[in-house]
């Protein structure tokens, strides 16, 4: 019986890993994103991630054969949400990240459920429970704390980038809702797949804005572009589901929270960025708001 238990505990482990691995490589994203901007204009480095993404996923599918056949019904959906998950969401991130610090970025991604949530409440009149309603409401007083920036040159900038950030918030709450029309009836790596294609071929029109800023990529920067599109948009995508085999929803939500953590404390071991007071008591407060959105009561 022992002897069982202990081999649970230690498949559990080998999931839990996985899913950490997984967030541990998507909050070093806006580190890389920040670092690439020495030779990659933001939209140019959207288009370049994605296409080497779209690259990588066909292969895995290819290994994998996992091509399904997408109903035509379905296609029109799976192609919107492709533009607004990946062209419209990655577009505004990576404009907001070259803004404001990659520090702010990871805190405000991290109000993302709640922002959900709350547009679930106005849309779809879900409704929700008392810890959803103080969850959001933290979270929302977090990223004010967030957002509030000295009236300088550098933090006007640094406000345009945080309020864009926020904007991406709803893109990816759009995002998820026109995903779950489909999620259920195809493959995750061919849905995945067919989203990342759409998002790209949007996106070159984007890239081409900034055409008169395009330089040969240094060896560093390249490096970081292969990273984010494969490491950051195929492998921690394939970790996070592997993690799902095992893992309660609730498990995965709540380390979901790593990922701001572990995106501060890289930008400040990485780039040298400064943690202001405002950003520690933002962070914290949008963290327990999230925690406070996804709770689950328990049924009696």
């Amino acid at each position: 019986m022992n002897k069982v238990i202990a081999i649970n505990s230690n498949s559990n482990r080998i999931y839990y890993s996985a899913t950490i691995l997984a967030l541990l490589i998507w909050s070093t994203s806006f580190i890389a994103t920040k670092a690439a901007y020495t030779t990659f204009p933001p939209l140019t480095l959207g288009l370049s991630r994605f296409m080497i993404a779209s690259v990588v996923l066909g292969i895995v599918l290819l290994i994998r054969k996992e091509f399904v056949k997408i109903k035509p019904k379905d296609l029109a959906i799976i192609a919107f949400s492709g533009v607004l998950g990946i062209t419209l969401y990655f577009s505004m991130e990576n404009i907001g990240v070259s803004l404001t610090t990659a520090s702010n970025a990871a805190l405000i991604v991290a109000s993302y459920p709640a922002i959900t949530s709350l547009l679930e409440l106005m849309i779809y009149k879900v409704k929700l429970s008392k810890y959803k309603i103080i969850g959001i409401a933290l979270a929302m007083i977090g990223v004010y704390f967030l957002t509030s920036v000295g009236g300088s040159s550098n933090g006007k900038n640094e406000l345009i980038g945080n309020l864009i950030l926020i904007g991406t918030g709803f893109a990816w709450a759009f995002y998820t809702f026109m995903t779950r029309k489909v999620v259920d009836k195809y493959p995750p790596v061919t849905l995945s797949f067919y989203q990342t294609v759409a998002g790209s071929i949007f996106f070159i029109p984007l890239a081409l804005i900034e055409k008169d800023s395009w330089q040969a990529p240094t060896t560093g920067s390249f490096m970081l572009l292969v990273y984010l599109g494969v490491f950051c948009s195929v492998i921690a995508f394939l970790l996070y589901n592997y993690g799902l085999i095992k893992l309660s929803p609730s498990s995965s939500v709540s380390l979901m929270n790593l990922v701001p953590i572990f995106g501060v404390l890289f930008s400040v071991l990485l780039l040298q960025e400064t943690i202001s007071w405002r950003q520690i008591i933002g962070g914290l407060v949008v963290i327990l708001g999230v925690l406070l959105s996804a709770h689950q009561p328990s049924s009696k």
